[in-house]
């Protein structure tokens, strides 16, 4: 019989540092950069965002959130037996993130580890991937996180990102299951849009070789997320053999509330089945939709037997779209 992929377990967990508009337009004020909680709210709907202390990696908010999906599992971390880690804000070149995670959570058994980079859509990424290893027998029990500390990528003389990103950390447990779990998935990518989000540094020779900062054309990162999200939302949709107003709620990558509430409304529906948390998480590009959706989870939207869409959009030029029942 065919196994699915049933999440069993969330969990999510924010650095205490929470920044607001105010704090940080004061902070930005210092130095020679105009903004404000109104120019803020107006283009992303942002007011907060949390920050990590500067000895906090993105492996040590990764591991909070997964000791609380665990615990919600009602698992032992040595049942984990594979984990996926999507992050964009690695500790290390190498090891990778998903490895340094095994070692704090203390999993000696034989588990695999490894890392998903697809930016903002790597957590999508991360949970269909977690499904094709399950559906194939290989794996029984797996924890994908989303986990970034983008604050170390901003610059800060740049208001039109800055104020933007946040850091924090998501995480679900998956298992083998005989009930209907994650019900598709469709996930997409065009490198001809490269540029117009992207870090465009590395690391050589002992020092950084290019721009270590992040780079984002903002009108063009909007016109596209908006048709490609639909698009794949549809798809998603599609292939599980549904109908938009089938879904139950809408968990979308926490980048701008007008996108978001632009992608709901184009399947026709209302922003009341959409899970927002962008106005205080901010940007937390591939940890936003495990936040959210654990946030939601946990004050009782997000019931057992729902449907759940989540879709994200990111660098590379990435998209993709998973859809599953509780």
């Amino acid at each position: 019989m065919t196994k699915y992929a049933k999440i069993i377990g969330t969990g999510s967990y924010l650095p205490p540092r929470r920044v607001t508009n105010q704090e940080l337009a004061a902070q930005l004020a210092e130095k020679g950069i105009e903004t404000s909680d109104e120019w803020i709210v107006t283009r992303s709907g942002i007011s907060a965002r949390h920050w990590a202390e500067p000895d906090v990696t993105a492996s040590d908010l990764a591991v909070k959130a997964a000791e609380r999906a665990i615990e919600a599992a009602g698992l032992d971390r040595q049942d984990i037996d594979l984990i996926i880690v999507a992050t964009s804000t690695p500790d290390f070149v190498f090891p990778s993130t998903a490895c340094l995670v095994q070692n704090k959570l203390g999993i000696t058994n034989n588990c695999a580890a490894f890392d998903m980079q697809a930016v903002c859509s790597g957590f999508v990424y991360a949970l269909a991937t977690a499904d094709k290893f399950i559906r194939s027998g290989s794996h029984r029990n797996v924890l994908v996180i989303g986990t970034e500390v983008f604050s170390r990528l901003l610059d800060f003389t740049d208001r039109t990102t800055c104020v933007l990103f946040g850091d924090g950390a998501g995480a679900v447990v998956l298992t083998a299951s005989d009930e209907p779990g994650i019900l598709s998935s469709a996930m997409h990518s065009d490198g001809s849009h490269v540029d117009i989000l992207c870090v465009p540094g590395n690391v050589s020779g002992g020092s950084i070789t290019g721009n270590a900062f992040l780079h984002m054309d903002g009108q063009a990162v909007f016109k596209l997320a908006v048709t490609v999200l639909d698009k794949v939302a549809r798809e998603a949709i599609a292939l599980a053999e549904m109908q938009p107003e089938q879904i139950d709620w809408v968990v979308p990558h926490q980048a701008n509330i007008r996108i978001m509430q632009g992608t709901t409304k184009k399947l026709g529906l209302s922003n009341d089945r959409m899970v927002a948390t962008v106005h205080e998480h901010g940007n937390t590009s591939a940890a936003s939709i495990p936040l959210a959706f654990d946030v939601a989870v946990r004050d009782g939207r997000i019931k057992p037997g729902q449907t759940v869409l989540m879709e994200g959009v990111g660098g590379g030029f990435t998209w993709g779209a998973v859809l599953l029942r509780m």
